[in-house]
């Protein structure tokens, strides 16, 4: 990594860090007079692509989508793989609006926690994995019926570039129990925005939307048929881009997988 990248990067987080606190700030005082669709795009896709133009400009992270047409007109359950930061960004802009699961606590960080309040997330005790996966399931169905998309990263949390975690079947099971399909997508971001460290490298990003997948039945073996199915399609999309070597992949461990 080039000292000129290294300044880049440093210069990257140093923006968007204060492009975050003046935002969320701003969003405390304003968002709340506003309609939730309005908020959203407010507070969350016009800083999500704040954050996508900055890595553009500093760490020269660019990106290209594929399946654009996939995209179905009503808002479902989205699955994609985690491997970065970058991705959250990305998806948090594309679709409108989004929820996602997140941990509790984060709604107490000062300002950005508060602002992420209002955007109907749902945020769980990570501690407690069943009452976290109830938690999912409730507010989930809730948020659909309003028609949200809701974003699940069914590995977890993030996991190194070149492997996969177990998908767990939250999202599979809150698709299926609404009666909606699976929007699989899956990515590369870690390749140049990797989990570990700081460091970014320049390239381009592909995001991969797949078509919708319906569960065949309902009940636990047709969550349990779904989660299959998009957790090898996501697989074999990664090894066709290179993200995965050729033949089985070993899945990694996932601390939280289970939600």
């Amino acid at each position: 990594m080039s000292i000129l990248q290294a300044i880049r990067t440093f210069l990257f987080y140093l923006l968007l860090g204060t492009s975050s606190l003046l935002w969320c700030s701003l969003s405390f005082f304003v968002a709340p007079f506003m309609s939730f669709r309005t908020r959203y795009r407010f507070i969350n896709v016009y800083w999500c692509r704040c954050a996508l133009w900055l890595s553009k400009v500093f760490l020269g992270i660019r990106y290209e989508i594929k399946g654009a047409e996939n995209v179905p007109d009503r808002p479902c359950v989205i699955q994609s793989n985690h491997q970065s930061t970058w991705e959250t960004f990305f998806l948090s802009a594309y679709f409108e609006p989004l929820s996602q699961v997140l941990k509790r606590e984060l709604l107490f960080v000062p300002f950005f926690g508060w602002a992420m309040a209002m955007l109907r997330p749902i945020a769980i005790d990570r501690d407690n994995p069943k009452v976290a996966l109830k938690q999912v399931a409730k507010k989930g169905d809730e948020l659909l019926k309003d028609k949200v998309w809701v974003l699940i990263f069914p590995e977890g949390t993030r996991v190194p570039y070149g492997t996969i975690g177990k998908f767990s079947r939250s999202g599979s099971a809150l698709a299926v129990n609404a009666d909606l399909p699976v929007l699989p997508i899956a990515h590369n971001a870690g390749k140049f925005w990797p989990k570990g460290g700081w460091l970014r490298t320049p390239g381009v990003i592909t995001v991969v939307i797949g078509q919708p997948m319906y569960a065949e039945g309902s009940g636990p073996r047709a969550i349990a048929e779904l989660n299959e199915r998009v957790q090898a399609w996501n697989e074999q999309t990664q090894r066709e881009m290179g993200s995965l070597p050729p033949g089985p992949v070993a899945e990694v461990s996932t601390e939280q997988a289970a939600v």
